[in-house]
């Protein structure tokens, strides 16, 4: 019986469950405070859909039911657990309690007491399977394949769908809610009701299955219950399954959607300017909305106060957007290039050079000022800011300033506007021959200083010069700020007036009396005196022989006995110098000076110390490129050239240093051009020179003596002419003659003299064989082949012994030129051979002269 009755009570809940699941599924969907009462539901329906298979399987034995039981077991735990939760209780929850009582009024709803159970169709429990069995074992490894209880098909599951759909009841509860139920989409606007206002929340109701709730500080006006208000919702559920709306974002998308339709239609739209930021201001334009000016586009002139600009109200057009991070850009200046655009054609059409417009100074620079004519600007230069100087244009104008200009030209296509200003005021220089006078002493102030000298202005637009050496008659003036300052106010001469040029030559110094006045008759020529050396330079040293009075030793000037080739070798700047007056030109205001001349001139008694063939000694002073500078024993210096040296002419500098005692000889003493000329190779020339000479002396008394004896042989072959034919010993005497002229012809003599001897040894030979009959003319013969003889040897002597670095020989072109730039000797020059000009102080004239000479001297002595 207990049995049976246990099987009613399951039969019950399994016909009740598909009411309990649809009450389940509404109370989920609308709020959570009904989550308890589904989680019964569905706890019941899990039972009865367990226990109604396990019915069906009873027959499969008891290892099922026990299996059954211990699920039923667990599932009823489970629906304590459950039913110990709280039941919430909201407003939801009443709501939805009233719509279910609402349509239980309509509908009959039965109850399970109702319900006609059959229960003979109840299957009996399935077969169980207890935890024993369910544990793993060598027999049994997990998972068989065999299966358990009855199987439902996918078309048992369709049926039983179809089934549900079919039931009155569940249809109605189902159109029922959804003509209650809206379709909503997240992160959408829609509207709300709303249904509860208390001090922290506002309770909405959107037509959903569970309402939302917003904070009150959200609204910025009062709401009551009833109201109709926009929202954002952004999650139809949470982690809690509350609805959540927001109407601050509502009122954000709302804000932004107005923004985007005012910048597609290009419209105007107002705003207020809060602040300032770093380039430019934020401005508020409705419902707490900010965008950002730029500066740039504040005003069409450039902005120079933005404080002025705060709080202030204006237009503005929008020219960017960003959505993404919802930025933006606002310009009022395009409003306004808008309306100016008109006026700027309006006034480019009508422009013409020499019209007088009005205008506002819109910007300075250092080369201008821009002036606004209304839409357009135009270039106002600082040069035609004022007939007088301008250092910055913010001396004439400032910002803002209304000033007349005349256009001076237009460029149509660059549409570029030159204005001027001083072009609408006389020009300062008409009538200045009224104003000033040559000659006229003046104040002016000093504008400008330049390295030449100080301008003067005399008034606004007319400046005049003082040049450097107009500033004063005594003092050595390196630049004009030695005497001047910008903006010091002095006194001037007016020296010169050039109208045509607009120029004023204008002088200090002429305001002071001129020291060069007599100051030949100060210092007469010939007067010795001590100056202060004031300045050195490559060509002599200035010496003042009184304040402002300079006057110059020239180099030359310096020293009687030394070579000096720049004067700060010997002289110091602000050294006292003893000179003496050679010169004084008033005219030019120069006056020439020497320092040697105080002394007497010593090259009288350099002439016998030092004459040409003179032996000394000297001291190196200075190596040079070309030679060596020598110091001799009278303090006088002298010059050695390259080529006198003996481990010259090329690379000597290594052989020789400062301080060497070398052994020299004159080879040129010239007074007049105080040069002494030295060589150290001259005496050994000199020497090999003499050798030679008697060499040749020694061969010419020999050559004397055989021609002595040809002439005694050709006179005693007349005194035999008579006695009869030539001896054997005479012809053998002859041919020894020949052998020995043979002999000397090898020792030296010229090739040019060989045949003449043999001509002559042979017309003897020939003469004493043939027995001539005409003794006289064999004389005379024999007495010109002797004659011819001597000659040739001496030309050959004359060439062939002439030694080339000894020097030049006699009649040689430019020999002074040659010797002052260190060419001593034929040797020397054929160094240069390959050009002559390289020679220092030989041109191309002279190259020319000296070349033919040496191709003359070169013919000679081989010929």
């Amino acid at each position: 019986m207990a049995e049976n009755q246990e099987k009613t009570a399951t039969t019950e809940e399994t016909e009740a469950a598909p009411a309990t699941e649809a009450t389940a599924e509404v109370d989920t969907d609308a709020q959570d405070a009904a989550a308890a009462e589904a989680t019964d539901a569905e706890a019941e329906a899990e039972a009865t859909d367990a226990d109604a298979p396990a019915a069906e399987e009873a027959g499969d034995g008891a290892p099922a039911a026990e299996a059954d039981e211990a699920a039923d077991a667990e599932e009823a735990e489970e629906v304590e657990a459950v039913e110990e939760e709280p039941e919430p209780v909201g407003p939801v929850h009443r709501i939805l309690e009233e719509a279910v009582e609402a349509a239980a009024q309509d509908f009959a709803i039965p109850s399970g007491d109702d319900a006609d159970i059959d229960f003979v169709d109840t299957a009996e429990p399935g077969q169980t399977v207890s935890l024993e069995d369910l544990e793993r074992t060598e027999e049994a490894q997990g998972f068989t394949g065999e299966m358990f209880g009855r199987t439902i098909s996918l078309d048992e599951l369709e049926a039983e769908e179809r089934e549900r759909e079919e039931d009155p009841v569940y249809s109605q509860f189902r159109q029922f809610i959804d003509q209650t139920s809206i379709d909503v989409r997240e992160e959408d606007i829609v509207e709300g009701r709303v249904l509860k206002v208390s001090d922290d929340d506002v309770l909405i109701d959107i037509g959903y299955k569970s309402d939302g709730i917003i904070s009150a500080d959200e609204f910025s006006r009062e709401l009551k219950p009833g109201d109709t208000v926009e929202v954002y919702l952004e999650r139809k559920e949470d982690r809690d399954g509350q609805l959540v709306l927001s109407k601050a974002k509502a009122d954000k998308v709302r804000r932004w959607q107005r923004i985007e339709e005012i910048y597609e239609n290009e419209e105007i739209i107002e705003g207020t300017i809060v602040r300032r930021i770093k380039g430019g201001m934020i401005v508020e334009l409705f419902d707490d909305l900010e965008a950002f000016l730029p500066g740039s586009q504040i005003d069409a002139r450039p902005v120079r106060d933005f404080d002025a600009y705060l709080d202030k109200r204006m237009e503005f057009k929008i020219v960017k957007l960003n959505p993404s991070n919802e930025n933006i850009v606002v310009s009022h200046r395009e409003l306004i290039e808008e309306e100016l655009e008109e006026q700027r054609q309006q006034i480019l059409e009508q422009l013409e050079v020499g019209q007088v417009l009005r205008g506002t100074v819109k910007n300075i620079v250092d080369f201008g000022v821009f002036i606004d004519l209304g839409g357009v600007d135009g270039l106002l230069h600082i040069t035609d800011l004022s007939w007088g100087r301008v250092s910055h244009p913010s001396e004439i104008v400032e910002l803002d300033d209304e000033i007349e200009v005349v256009v001076l030209d237009y460029e149509e296509e660059r549409q570029r506007i030159s204005l001027g200003l001083k072009q609408l005021q006389p020009h300062p220089w008409d009538n200045i021959g009224e104003k000033y006078d040559e000659g006229e002493t003046v104040e002016g102030k000093v504008v400008s200083i330049t390295n030449y000298g100080a301008f003067v202005e005399l008034e606004k637009g007319i400046e005049g010069l003082v040049h450097i050496s107009e500033m004063s008659w005594t003092r050595h003036i390196k630049h004009p700020s030695q005497m001047v300052s910008l903006g010091q106010l002095v006194d001037v001469k007016i020296l010169n007036i050039d109208e045509e040029e607009k120029k004023i030559s204008l002088g200090m110094k002429q305001l002071q009396p001129d020291p060069w006045d007599g100051i030949s008759d100060r210092y007469p020529a010939g007067t010795v005196l001590t100056g202060t050396v004031r300045n050195i330079t490559n060509f002599g040293v200035f010496v003042e022989i009184e304040p402002g009075i300079d006057g110059l030793v020239h180099i030359s000037d310096l020293s009687w006995t030394k070579k000096v080739r720049h004067p700060g070798d010997m002289i110091n700047k602000g050294q006292d110098l003893d000179v003496v007056i050679l010169n004084i030109d008033e005219e030019r205001r120069r006056i020439s000076l020497g320092h040697k001349q105080v002394k007497t001139n010593p090259w009288d008694q350099f002439a016998e110390a030092y004459s040409e063939g003179n032996d000394t000694e000297a001291e190196v002073v200075r190596v040079e490129d070309k030679g060596l500078v020598v110091e001799l024993p009278l303090d006088v210096e002298a010059f050695v050239p390259g080529s006198e040296l003996k481990n010259g002419p090329r690379n000597f500098q290594s052989h020789y240093a400062k301080g060497d005692e070398l052994e020299l000889r004159v080879i040129r003493f010239d007074k007049s051009r105080k040069d002494i000329v030295l060589s150290e190779t001259a005496k050994e020339r000199q020497e090999a020179h003499q050798e030679r000479e008697a060499e040749r002396r020694e061969e010419r008394k020999k050559k004397q003596e055989e021609r002595r004896s040809v002439q005694q042989y050709q006179d005693k072959g007349e005194d035999e002419s008579t006695s009869g034919p030539t001896t054997l010993g005479e012809l053998s005497g002859l041919a020894d003659l020949k052998a020995q002229m043979q002999e000397a012809e090898r020792r030296g003599v010229e090739e040019a003299e060989a045949p003449e001897v043999e001509a002559e040894a042979a017309d003897v030979e020939e003469a004493a064989e043939e027995e001539t009959e005409e003794p006289a003319a064999e004389e005379e013969d024999a007495l010109d082949v002797a004659e011819a003889e001597e000659a040739g040897e001496e030309a050959a002597e004359e060439s062939a012994g002439f030694d080339e670095t000894s020097g030049f020989p006699e009649d040689f072109p430019q020999v002074g030129r040659l010797e002052n730039a260190g060419v001593m000797s034929i040797s020397d020059l054929r160094e240069y051979a390959d050009d002559f000009t390289e020679i220092n102080g030989i041109g191309d004239a002279y190259a020319e002269e000296i070349e033919d000479a040496l191709a003359e001297f070169d013919e000679q002595s081989n010929s």
